[in-house]
């Protein structure tokens, strides 16, 4: 077997590609009902000559005591507060090249074809470690209300007689976060480690449907505590101080994180060079992308160009609870369904 621009083929007689390798990363995040549309940022991009930043209104509730209704006493308007936040495009762009000889010489593969097909997929795992960033930015933020959040919003157990997530860890985690919102929450995304932890315990429980046989099978969604568990083991994994494990394990509610995708003016494009190598093809790709969680405002404080970096996005200074433009009142963070949990497996 030889190879040719890191292409295997056989001299001899070269066998056809049957199929890709597969995609062992499975961007449970990207896929989930977390993401939600948001018209509003939808319109600000595309009426705004192609800005990659915007600052939207965000309407607070009407609130206030109610007034004594006497015969005597004035009825006082009140005015709703409103807040601000700040959303962000990111832009991603990549281009992958073959040359011509490579499909002479291995009988006609296709594997532009190939790159092709795995596209998609590419940008889904570009869109996860892009979600990733902007959580972990938000829970590096620091000061007044900020770091309230941060508090409120983390149940570390990783030091506690029982490290390990157990039937009551979650319940606990998302009152901690919301109070009484914390019906809200929907979703758990976990390492694989921790879930295996509760699947030999026996409390991740899997749906099932029964298939036109009359057999039950299971679906490959699990439950806990009525949430719906993802598994995931792209979820970040970082050394404790005993050398141990510590894993984060993120609770979020269905629609915690708005999301347009704001379009290139040319998303995709193939590029032929006859004369370099003997011919070869380039396959370009460009996406831009909004990721608005809600009630959080991305600062633009630390950013060097028009697009965040994943280091830019995962920067706590970055980040601040939205808050009132008059007041400078911060939303309350309990209206919020974003918490993580710490562990150890």
């Amino acid at each position: 077997m030889g190879q040719f621009n890191y292409k295997s083929f056989n001299q001899v007689a070269f066998g056809k590609y049957i199929e890709s390798l597969p995609n062992v990363k499975k961007n449970e995040l990207i896929k989930s009902a977390v993401l939600k549309p948001n018209a509003e940022i939808k319109r600000a991009f595309s009426s705004q000559g192609g800005t990659g930043y915007a600052i939207l209104p965000m309407y607070g509730r009407i609130d206030s005591n109610p007034l004594n209704y006497d015969g005597k006493t004035d009825i006082v308007p009140n005015a709703t507060k409103t807040f601000e936040r700040g959303v962000v495009v990111v832009g991603r762009a990549n281009a992958w090249l073959e040359d011509d000889f490579s499909e002479d010489i291995t009988g006609g593969v296709g594997f532009m074809s190939n790159v092709a097909k795995q596209v998609s997929e590419y940008f889904d795992e570009v869109d996860q470690r892009t979600l990733l960033a902007i959580l972990k930015g938000i829970f590096s933020m620091s000061g007044g209300k900020n770091a309230d959040f941060v508090t409120n919003h983390t149940y570390d157990i990783s030091k506690l007689d029982n490290p390990k997530i157990d039937v009551t860890t979650i319940n606990t985690a998302i009152q901690k976060a919301c109070g009484d919102n914390k019906t809200k929450f929907s979703i758990v995304i976990m390492h694989s480690i921790v879930a295996t932890n509760l699947e030999n315990l026996n409390l991740l429980n899997y749906l099932k449907y029964t298939d036109a046989n009359g057999i039950q099978r299971d679906l490959g969604l699990a439950t806990l505590n009525g949430k719906i568990v993802l598994i995931d083991d792209s979820m970040p994994v970082e050394d404790g101080d005993d050398d141990s494990k510590l894993y984060t394990t993120y609770i979020l509610g269905k629609g915690a994180i708005d999301f347009e995708d704001i379009g290139a003016k040319v998303p995709y494009e193939i590029n032929r060079d006859p004369k370099t190598n003997g011919g070869q093809d380039t396959l370009y790709a460009r996406t831009r992308k909004c990721f608005a969680p809600f009630g959080i405002s991305y600062t633009k404080k630390q950013q060097a160009s028009l697009s965040p970096t994943e280091d830019e996005l995962a920067n706590g200074n970055n980040w601040s609870l939205v808050m009132d433009t008059e007041s400078k009142v911060a939303i309350e963070d309990k209206a919020i369904p974003i918490a993580r949990i710490i562990s150890k497996g």
